[in-house]
């Protein structure tokens, strides 16, 4: 399960987003914000996977948010979701590193297929990070049993079976 917060200043968008994710049946806990410094706020009480979140907000945009979460070094999937059509936003965007930009209103085919790619990336990640952390578990235990027992790794670490 993946967690994902929508941040948006009008309440029927975020409960319509959340109907969407609901109805695609999507396994995500899922959180609300209304505006970018609430969604800083959630930020401090949990860890998010996926930021669903609007551009033009009180408070805090869109833009800042993500901003800010870049420089706090939180890592996650963003996703802008707004009624603004613009080169610069898009281009903006880009640089953030978010995923899509989706324009309101929201076509629901368009958004099931972006949250489908999301959550297959974010799958992707996990067994990658698994992966990783199997093989640098395996390391370790290789050396400390080679230095209890004092056996010679040099040879083994080299040859093209432990590779493998």
């Amino acid at each position: 399960m993946y967690s994902i917060l929508i941040v948006d200043d009008e309440k029927k968008e975020r409960d319509g987003i959340s109907k969407l994710l609901k109805r695609y049946q999507f396994d995500l806990k899922i959180s609300q914000a209304s505006n970018g410094e609430d969604a800083l706020r959630e930020f401090e009480h949990k860890p998010f996977d996926i930021l669903l979140t609007d551009i033009k907000m009180p408070f805090m945009d869109g833009i800042t948010l993500i901003k800010k979460l870049n420089e706090d070094n939180i890592k996650l999937k963003t996703i802008i979701f707004s009624g603004y059509n613009e080169f610069e936003y898009a281009k903006l965007a880009v640089k953030l590193g978010v995923k899509d930009y989706i324009l309101k209103p929201v076509d629901p085919v368009e958004f099931e297929n972006t949250i489908k790619k999301v959550c297959a990336e974010l799958d992707e990640e996990r067994i990658h990070t698994s992966n990783y952390n199997k093989q640098a578990d395996f390391v370790k235990q290789f050396y400390l049993y080679s230095l209890l027992n004092k056996a010679d790794t040099k040879g083994i670490l080299e040859s093209d079976d432990f590779l493998r």
